[in-house]
């Protein structure tokens, strides 16, 4: 049966899907493994997202993927994306990047296991949990799949579990779709080196607070700019936009727009100004990280043109 260490790579399911004269009949379905539960496996498949009852489950194994980013990829988005998101406090375990920022965000806070942790991997995690210790938090792990699948398969050994999974996409930004026409009296998209008042607190809205740590997060980058949208002197959305990765990457967060600014089309036009912005500064790709079961996001970003490069998942000792 799959286990948690197989979320991220991609699957075949046979399920039960009836009974014909005593036989039960089978129905195939071949996808990535986006969540597992004790009661349910999620696919995302070319057919859009299954979720199957364990109940109904017959056989489950991994396959080999149609298609899969190198190594070297992966550890080439997961540094970009690292430095898009900065820590306020940093160490480093051989190859490994040890995070913490008063525990906001889980990003900012984990150990990111790409690379040799020059230890085996046993004491690795041994050293991450006493770093933890030291600053006084808990431990987590940010674990990209499959190509830290050996760290998972550890932590699933010491009993650690798994927050809801995260999906990196990407888009070539000169395949993004063009601007649409603004309807009229549309307000525009405003372009910051900093953020205003009014944009923190969405963002502290959206994160549970803003702590100092949080501030250097969205700050502490030299290529960065804060998108704002105000209507009447109110703020209506907000969005992040860094270049990081030897400016290859525009990397996209905290795109936001307020509930009664919604289905408006202004995300995709903060997304768009932004990556106009990444475009002018030389970047030729963007990421975002999204959570699978940001449905309404997910399906926004895949008009967009975004797919699923790899995913992650945030690992965290036992309760």
């Amino acid at each position: 049966m799959l286990r948690q260490q197989d979320v991220g790579h991609r699957i075949v399911v046979r399920r039960i899907v009836g009974i014909r004269e005593g036989r039960p009949l089978f129905s195939d379905a071949l996808g990535e493994l986006v969540e597992l539960s004790e009661t349910h496996l999620t696919l995302a498949t070319a057919q859009g997202r299954l979720r199957v009852p364990v109940a109904e489950v017959h056989r489950a194994k991994r396959v080999p993927p149609a298609r899969r980013p190198t190594a070297a990829a992966v550890v080439e988005l997961e540094l970009a994306a690292d430095e898009a998101w900065p820590a306020a406090v940093r160490g480093r375990l051989g190859d490994w990047r040890l995070r913490a920022a008063d525990g906001w965000t889980g990003r900012a806070n984990s150990a990111l296991p790409v690379g040799d942790p020059d230890r085996p991997l046993p004491a690795a995690l041994d050293a991450v949990e006493r770093w933890y210790a030291d600053l006084g938090q808990p431990p987590m792990v940010n674990t990209p799949l499959p190509l830290a699948a050996p760290v998972g398969a550890e932590l699933d050994a010491r009993g650690w579990v798994g927050r809801p999974p995260v999906l990196v996409q990407t888009v070539p930004l000169a395949g993004l779709p063009p601007a649409g026409p603004e309807r009229a009296g549309a307000p525009p998209v405003e372009l910051a080196a900093g953020p205003s008042d009014d944009w923190l607190a969405v963002a502290a809205g959206r994160k549970g607070g803003l702590p100092d740590a949080a501030r250097h997060v969205l700050t502490a980058v030299d290529q960065v700019r804060f998108a704002h949208v105000y209507a009447d002197g109110t703020l209506l959305g907000i969005g992040r936009g860094t270049v990081t990765g030897q400016g290859r990457w525009l990397g996209l967060s905290l795109v936001e727009v307020l509930p009664e600014a919604r289905r408006q089309g202004l995300a995709g036009r903060i997304i768009r100004a932004l990556a106009d912005w990444g475009v002018a500064t030389g970047a030729s790709r963007a990421f975002l990280q999204v959570e699978q079961r940001n449905t309404p996001a997910v399906a926004l970003y895949r008009t967009l043109g975004f797919t699923t490069h790899h995913t992650y998942l945030t690992r965290t000792p036992p309760p």
